[in-house]
């Protein structure tokens, strides 16, 4: 298991956390962060004993987004970091680097800017009572772009506008944002987010670790296209299950009233198609 400077990367069971740990800076990201979120996702995707994956922060705030500031004072690192923007190249969220095993995004504080990256590009989010969101963006003369476009997608138009619009100046809450659905979860009191997520976690790594994955894929790729190519896309997707074990282990387990054994997760099971 690697080491890292910016994030603490555990195994509880069968769920991988990766946490964002730079609580003095809000958990912002600078160059370090942005390099080792590649290296922790890959890490947890990779390992065969992980089937669900939680991602949450250390400290008052969830995630901040970009360190400007450091980034700025690293010339190199700006230029990277400019030029995988322009050419829609990050790589540092699950869904930029097509992780196909569930992730659950546990928001312990406030969600800032550039951390709605990790919101939006989560399969499920639950929340912390207590938690904020707000884009600043637009406050400081920057544009919204890829975590307001998919959470539009994901999300009611109006509410995402609102928040990219305002800026600064006002901040969803946890309630509103699960009355808008951009949240599933809010839990109360705040200091049960991660006992909690462990629990939804362990719940969903009981199922196929193969069909889950494929899911992933089928609904992702959804967003992708209009509803005909994403129909024929999931039509692909399914049939590629048939045939594996799970298929017959998962009727048998139900028909023996018994936990079922699934094959580990090895290959891809579909082909790919979401991800910038």
């Amino acid at each position: 298991m690697a080491t890292y400077r910016t994030l603490e990367v555990e195994r509880q069971g069968r769920v991988g956390w990766l946490i964002f740990n730079r609580p003095a800076a809000g958990n912002a990201m600078n160059a370090t962060m942005m390099a080792e979120l590649e290296d922790a996702w890959l890490e947890l995707d990779a390992d065969p004993a992980v089937r669900v994956i939680v991602n949450t922060g250390n400290g008052p705030a969830f995630q901040s987004g970009v360190d400007v500031v450091q980034l700025a004072r690293d010339k190199d690192a700006m230029r990277k970091f400019s030029r995988q923007t322009r050419d829609a190249q990050l790589r540092f969220t699950s869904w930029h680097l097509n992780i196909w095993k569930p992730v659950i995004a546990a928001v312990n504080g406030v969600c800032a800017g550039g951390g709605l990256h990790f919101v939006a590009d989560a399969d499920i989010v639950i929340a912390a009572a207590g938690v904020t969101f707000v884009d600043p963006h637009v406050s400081v003369g920057q544009v919204v772009a890829y975590e307001g476009i998919t959470l539009a997608r994901t999300s009611p138009m109006e509410a995402v506008m609102r928040m990219a619009l305002v800026g600064r100046h006002e901040r969803l809450t946890a309630e509103r944002a699960r009355q808008l659905g951009i949240v599933s979860e809010v839990i109360d009191p705040p200091d049960r987010l991660r006992a909690h997520a462990q629990e939804l976690a362990e719940k969903i790594a009981k199922n196929s670790p193969a069909a889950m994955r494929a899911t992933k894929q089928a609904l992702w790729g959804a967003l992708e296209a209009g509803l005909t190519d994403s129909c024929r896309n999931g039509a692909q997707i399914l049939a590629g299950m048939w045939g594996h074990p799970d298929q017959e282990e998962g009727p048998r387990a139900f028909a023996e009233k018994r936990e079922p054994e699934w094959a580990p997760l090895t290959g891809p099971t579909a082909v790919a198609t979401t991800g910038p």
